[in-house]
């Protein structure tokens, strides 16, 4: 029992890293980076599909990105659907591809980021610890059903103490990388 929580806390605590990075990869730094496209949404025979479904999407240089729909009428629905974005980009087609050049970033802009940062790193810490309390009060409850022992309780807590540290270093890792990232010009 006491294993079947500790590997449910540490596939969770999993997932919140990866939610982490599918979040920092979505904030745009100084480089051209294709993961920056994954969340715009396109219009295909009438449903919302995600962009890299109906085009490929890659790095030019380090400041244009460039994406080619597969097929040749989507060229218009692809170049509308980066404008609409929530990413502030203008997209410039030119026959069936189009590039979309990324501003350059200021200093406000970057400072503005390295917080976004800082605050999406602090949601992934808030809930490596949520999973670590849930699985200590898992612990408690197996113990007050007389199920595990005080000292397997304790050794347990102090197994999941061990990992919900060693994930939040691998939170502060990941920020310390995307700060490093933004404040490169």
């Amino acid at each position: 029992m006491i294993n079947d929580v500790k590997k449910d806390a540490e596939a969770r605590m999993k997932k919140s890293i990866e939610a982490l990075r599918n979040e920092l990869s979505k904030l745009r730094t100084g480089r051209a980076q294709p993961s920056l496209l994954d969340h715009v949404m396109v219009e295909y025979y009438g449903s919302e599909v995600p962009l890299s479904q109906v085009a490929n999407i890659s790095s030019e240089d380090a400041r244009t990105l460039t994406v080619t729909p597969w097929e040749k009428p989507m060229v218009q629905k692809v170049e509308k659907a980066i404008m609409t974005s929530d990413l502030g980009l203008n997209p410039a087609t030119s026959g069936s591809v189009i590039r979309v050049p990324l501003p350059a970033l200021t200093e406000e802009r970057r400072r503005d980021m390295g917080k976004l940062v800082r605050q999406e790193g602090e949601h992934a810490k808030v809930a490596i610890r949520n999973i670590r309390r849930d699985a200590n009060g898992d612990f408690k409850a197996l113990l007050k059903e007389k199920e595990i022992s005080e000292d397997e309780a304790r050794k347990a807590e102090e197994d999941i103490q061990k990992l919900t540290d060693a994930y939040v270093a691998e939170v502060d890792t990941l920020l310390e990388a995307k700060e490093k990232d933004l404040m490169e010009i």
